[in-house]
């Protein structure tokens, strides 16, 4: 058992990554503070429950996705404008970036992935519905394993293999579906 006043040497680190979560998920910065507040404020409340030596990033982040779910995901907001700072630190968006483009032998699909631009990017994953974008983002994002992923979103583990699977697949075909509108994705690539 954890002791309250331990809550904030522990927890407080995770704020930041736990915000930036909470951004992707709500889309809204104010959204995402008052996520993060309520999150920070159901994890101290529920501390003395909290297993020492357990994960408490995965504690947090179950929390925060379980307030996200019963809170703000019936509302199905979307942003009024893109904030493409939320979305460097995307694992999908530093594939596309450009960081490996000094290595030799590219293929002809990572010279085009180059060509789309963050809004593209954001844009792509904004269109995933919430379950898959949740998973895809937990996993390529934050880094959680598939048994983490289960414990956070409280699903079986061969649902949120499945729901990262078809996320990914999703994702793939909104990217070659805005890059066959832009002319950066030939007709072949389509049939794919």
């Amino acid at each position: 058992m954890a002791d309250q006043a331990q809550f904030s040497d522990l927890a407080m680190e995770y704020m930041p990554a736990l915000y930036t979560a909470a951004l992707r998920m709500t889309r809204k910065p104010a959204d995402a503070e008052d996520l993060v507040q309520e999150t920070y404020l159901k994890a101290y409340r529920a501390f003395a429950s909290f297993e020492l030596g357990t994960n408490l990033k995965a504690w947090l982040y179950r929390i925060l996705t379980n307030t996200y779910i019963n809170t703000y995901r019936a509302k199905q907001r979307r942003p009024d404008i893109a904030d493409v700072e939320d979305v460097e630190d995307l694992y999908l968006y530093h594939r596309l970036s450009g960081e490996q483009s000094a290595s030799l032998g590219r293929s002809a699909e990572d010279e085009a992935l180059d060509r789309f631009t963050d809004t593209d990017v954001k844009a792509a994953i904004e269109s995933l519905p919430d379950s898959f974008r949740l998973a895809v983002l937990l996993a390529d994002v934050e880094g959680f394993s598939y048994k983490e992923i289960a414990e956070i979103t409280d699903v079986p583990i061969g649902t949120v293999m499945s729901r990262i699977h078809r996320g990914r697949k999703a994702l793939q075909k909104a990217l070659i579906d805005r890059g066959s509108t832009r002319g950066l994705v030939g007709a072949t690539d389509e049939a794919r």
